[in-house]
């Protein structure tokens, strides 16, 4: 499986991000070993994902999401 995911950060920014492993990746992020951009804004947390079967699919689905502003991508979670 693939998975695009929305993370929010200790800090109430959100990250989205692109992963075949979502337990692992969300641990990485925990420990300081994600994106550059959640280090140092950790814990972070899980807010929302979705599944795809193939990372074309998933990657243009990230790239959707990563446009969208703050309030539409809360949306997706609340």
């Amino acid at each position: 499986m693939h998975y695009i995911y929305i993370v929010e950060c200790r800090d109430k920014t959100l990250y989205t991000g692109y992963t075949v492993d979502l337990d692992k990746r969300i641990k990485a992020h925990n420990t300081n070993k994600g994106a550059k951009y959640t280090r140092g804004r950790t814990p972070v947390i899980l807010k929302y994902y979705e599944e795809f079967d193939n990372k074309s699919d998933a990657m243009k689905r990230e790239s959707q999401i990563k446009k969208l502003k703050r309030v539409k991508k809360l949306m997706l979670f609340k």
